[in-house]
């Protein structure tokens, strides 16, 4: 998951970083780099610090994902800091390029993961990847789960969105996209 990241990062490190006059340019990679480190880290830290409703939050697109959005903000507190330590870059510098990739790079990521005809970031690896593999993701998703039933996704309502709804919704809408698809507002 962190390769497909990086490539995310570098997509959107045109103009925030390598178009940036601010930004001396035997910086430019790595602040690029730097930027992908931060945001892996930063959903790894909240994840291990009970984020699971932020986390699910940003998956499952119950908030916005820009500057407003708990887990942006502490993503771009991090990177922030951590360009103006590592790189000497100004406040306003680090702030402009910390606020304007983030929210891009996270709807990116979460757009990937939501959409069904693109396998290059599935929810479950990325929640694998950032929890470590470890009990946080299974409350992780739990929390999506929970969101699931607000939208209707227990299909055998038996009290709790699993395999067994998924085989309901793709036997009779539309396959495994058709799940993807409600369970994301689709």
């Amino acid at each position: 998951m962190f390769e497909q990241l990086t490539q995310l990062v570098q997509q959107y490190g045109g103009d925030a970083v390598v178009n940036n006059n601010a930004v001396p340019n035997e910086h430019n990679e790595a602040v690029v780099t730097e930027t992908g480190n931060s945001i892996f880290a930063g959903l790894q830290k909240i994840a291990s610090e009970g984020g699971a409703e932020q986390l699910a939050g940003l998956f499952n697109g119950s908030s916005p994902i820009d500057n407003s959005n708990p887990v942006v903000q502490q993503i771009t507190q991090q990177l922030q800091g951590s360009l103006g330590e590592k790189f000497g870059l100004s406040n306003e510098t680090s702030s402009g390029i910390a606020s304007g990739m983030i929210p891009q790079v996270l709807n990116s990521l979460v757009n990937k993961a939501k959409d069904p005809n693109d396998s290059s970031f599935q929810i479950s690896d990325i929640i694998n990847s950032i929890s470590g593999n470890s009990g946080q993701a299974s409350g992780i998703m739990d929390t999506i789960s929970k969101y699931g039933m607000q939208f209707g996704l227990d299909q055998n309502a038996d009290g709790k969105v699993d395999v067994a709804d998924v085989m309901v919704i793709t036997k009779s809408k539309g396959g495994i996209s058709g799940f993807i698809g409600k369970l994301f507002g689709r």
